[in-house]
């Protein structure tokens, strides 16, 4: 088996402003190797239908950079700094695999571009979730939903990294998860799951492990 999964860029120097990197958090090597699945890295929009024709899957993994707010129809709040434009490339991506009818898994950023990309919209800052000494917070799940099918729980504790959050929802998308305070953390529609927290750097293997066998075991 074989996922595609996106690479993200972050400016490692600040002394050198075009010194960008391609990265992948070393928690999903970890996590795919016991898994014995494939990654299959995007970094360009170069050949990206073969990458998809060999590929049983897609994961939009978290970044440090946020969606720009033109490709909702806002504009930006005033202060607001924005490095890399990700969005063309995740949103190519992303509707490939969905015409492709192809599973897709959002993570933070993740789900954000991809509520974006069918028509959502976000809040372009919020306070008190960007937690990155590993707090954890508590989110309700939907019962009627993928994720209470793994968890098989309506409350349980996730990290938190995010200062973008879902404010309109995606038409067609259904909420599966809430944080107390009201922050959407947990989104679907048929074989597209997305969560706002990071499973990866909690190496929750129910989350990976629970999308694996419901979308793409044949």
């Amino acid at each position: 088996m074989k996922i595609a999964i996106i690479e993200r860029i972050e400016n490692h120097d600040k002394e050198e402003p075009f010194n960008k990197k391609y990265y992948l958090d070393s928690h999903f090597k970890e996590i795919f190797d016991k898994l014995n699945i494939l990654l299959i890295p995007i970094i360009s929009e170069i050949k990206l239908e073969e990458i998809c024709n060999m590929c049983d899957g897609l994961i939009v993994t978290g970044s440090f950079n946020d969606v720009y707010p033109k490709y909702y129809g806002e504009k930006p709040i005033e202060n607001k700094k924005y490095s890399f434009d990700e969005y063309p490339l995740v949103k190519k991506v992303v509707e490939l695999f969905h015409t492709s009818k192809k599973p897709i898994l959002g993570i933070c950023a993740g789900i954000q571009e991809i509520n974006v990309i069918f028509g959502g919209t976000l809040k372009q800052d919020i306070p008190n979730h960007k937690l990155i000494d590993q707090s954890k917070h508590q989110i309700k799940i939907n019962s009627d939903s993928f994720l209470y099918s793994v968890y098989g729980e309506e409350i349980i504790e996730v990290n938190s990294y995010h200062k973008q959050c879902i404010k309109d929802l995606a038409p067609n998308f259904k909420i599966t998860a809430i944080s107390n305070d009201g922050i959407i953390e947990g989104i679907e529609n048929n074989n597209i799951i997305a969560v706002q927290w990071h499973p990866e750097a909690l190496y929750d293997m129910k989350l990976f492990e629970g999308f694996i066998n419901k979308f793409l075991q044949n």
